[in-house]
């Protein structure tokens, strides 16, 4: 007879994912809809973030903080609404309020951060910050 190890943490595995695929399909909980999707990269001397962003009409939608380690961009995409709610057959494109944040890869400065926006993707270059020089602490031993 085979031994088999008992795991007692399958069984939520299982229930874990069943619970991700029903909410995922949920619109309510799909991320998809109110969420700009973003790219995070870094060169040897900048952090850049792609974010898509269709329907930004103009510059005042959209505002961009950035601190030492993290990325927010939040704003408004306002859609001209060409149909009436009520004949309204399918509604997958996203208008309203947004915000999201990503953690940076490395501490960027917002001194010399640019953002240009081109064809319903918003680029944001953040330069690094210079690394303090670390300086080596001898012990004493006595």
């Amino acid at each position: 007879m085979a031994l088999i190890p008992y795991e007692p943490f399958r069984r939520l595995e299982h229930l874990r994912r069943d619970l991700d695929r029903f909410f995922h399909d949920l619109p309510l909980f799909n991320q998809e809809l109110n969420i700009p999707r973003v790219d995070v990269y870094e060169t040897d001397t900048e952090v850049i973030a792609s974010c898509e962003l269709p329907g930004l009409e103009k510059k005042e939608d959209v505002d961009i903080d950035v601190q030492e380690q993290q990325l927010t961009i939040s704003g408004v995409i306002n859609q001209v609404q060409e149909v009436q709610e009520e004949h309204m057959y399918r509604k997958e494109r996203f208008s309203g309020r947004f915000q999201r944040t990503v953690p940076l890869p490395a501490p960027v400065s917002a001194e010399g951060t640019k953002a240009t926006y081109k064809q319903g993707i918003l680029e944001i270059r953040m330069p690094k910050q210079e690394r303090t020089n670390r300086k080596r602490i001898d012990v004493e031993f006595h």
